[in-house]
């Protein structure tokens, strides 16, 4: 399965049901690189040292070694040597199919499709090339050109896991649920013991408010990855979804403390605070998920009426100007800019306003939406 591995992305969302589990808006996720634990590749590309020394004209010591340094997560270092090699001689398909290899890693999307459609055009033909494109693809959220790549790494060899797996993430992006669902689980039935593949299928049970069956795959696959931070959010979930929050708020603190990255743990963390009115408790929470997902339900709102009720009035005031930054018009959050300003006002004692070139007009408070 070192395909598979190879390249597994960081994919830790796919299309959902519910707003608060959409896939982010950001960069797209990286590959994973598992062959930085080995040392064989590294011991590889050195024993090439020498006869690049004394042949430093052959273009294929250098490709050679640049694939030895790719597989030892030595992104840098294979990138040079592929370029060198493309120097010296550049007709091999085979040389820009490994640049791309290179450039994928450094999460350069158009880069890696341009040195893939070359490696095309010099007759480099295989599975791994048409995975990697759709793969390349799929990070870049061209769904239809995924699946076209990925289907014709499965026309070429038809059992290859990861364009099933990623075949499954594609069709869940475009939320065709039955559809992922089937390629997630045929590439399980020929890799059971990939702990990522359990968490996609978590993931999306989850989201499809499926947690009885989340909660099989994240089971499983905490068995095989117990210091897996996605899998204890999908635990979690699950947990939360049949109405048992304790459990559930206990999985999310183990996935945060896992990865500190997990912002949907973080987000279900601050919200069960808020809504206790542990404001203090949910403010780190909430101020952590919005880092990476500025646009969670409820989250820019939760945050600032957390700053309002611990006396913050400042801090309140400048997270409800993003409120209205981000939604104009919004008569609602306008009123609650110009209170949390008033109240900060008090706080500091001032007792005459000075004239402002727009002045803020109170208005009537209104209930605030019900948060899910």
């Amino acid at each position: 399965m070192a395909v598979f591995r190879r390249f597994l992305p960081l994919f830790l969302c796919v299309a959902v049901a519910s707003a608060c589990d959409q896939a982010p808006t950001g960069p797209p996720a990286t590959m994973v690189n598992l062959a930085t634990v080995q040392s064989g590749p590294q011991l590889q590309a050195k024993t090439l040292d020498g006869a690049i020394a004394r042949q430093p004209r052959k273009a294929s010591l250098y490709a050679r070694r640049a694939t030895f340094s790719l597989d030892a997560g030595q992104i840098a270092p294979a990138l040079a040597d592929i370029d060198q090699a493309l120097a010296l001689d550049d007709s091999p398909g085979e040389f820009y199919f490994i640049k791309a290899r290179a450039l994928r890693a450094q999460n350069r999307l158009e880069a890696t499709l341009s040195a893939a459609t070359e490696a095309s055009k010099r007759g480099f033909s295989s599975p791994e090339l048409n995975l990697l494109v759709g793969e390349t693809h799929l990070a870049a959220r061209h769904h239809q050109a995924a699946l076209d790549h990925l289907d014709r790494a499965l026309q070429q060899e038809p059992e290859l896991v990861a364009a099933l797996f990623y075949k499954g993430l594609a069709h869940a992006a475009l939320t065709d649920t039955a559809q992922a669902l089937d390629y997630l689980r045929a590439s399980l039935a020929r890799d059971p013991r990939q702990p990522e593949i359990l968490h996609q299928l978590a993931f999306l049970s989850n989201a499809n408010r499926r947690p009885t069956a989340a909660a099989v795959y994240a089971t499983r696959g905490l068995r095989l990855a117990p210091t897996n931070g996605s899998l204890w959010y999908d635990y979690g979930r699950q947990h939360e979804l049949q109405s048992r929050p304790d459990s559930a708020l206990r999985a999310y603190t183990r996935a945060v403390a896992l990865d500190t990255t997990l912002y949907r743990a973080d987000y279900r963390l601050g919200l069960a605070a808020f809504k206790k009115r542990r404001y203090a408790d949910a403010l780190p929470h909430l101020q952590r998920a919005l880092r990476r997902a500025p646009r969670l339900p409820g989250g820019r709102q939760m945050v600032a009426e957390s700053f309002e009720a611990l006396g913050r009035s400042a801090e309140a005031v400048a997270q409800y100007r993003i409120l209205v930054a981000e939604n104009p018009g919004n008569k609602h959050w306008t009123y609650r800019t110009w209170k949390a300003g008033e109240r900060a006002r008090q706080l500091r004692g001032d007792t005459v306003r000075r004239p402002s070139r727009q002045a803020i007009a109170p208005l009537p408070e209104r209930a605030l939406p019900t948060l899910r």
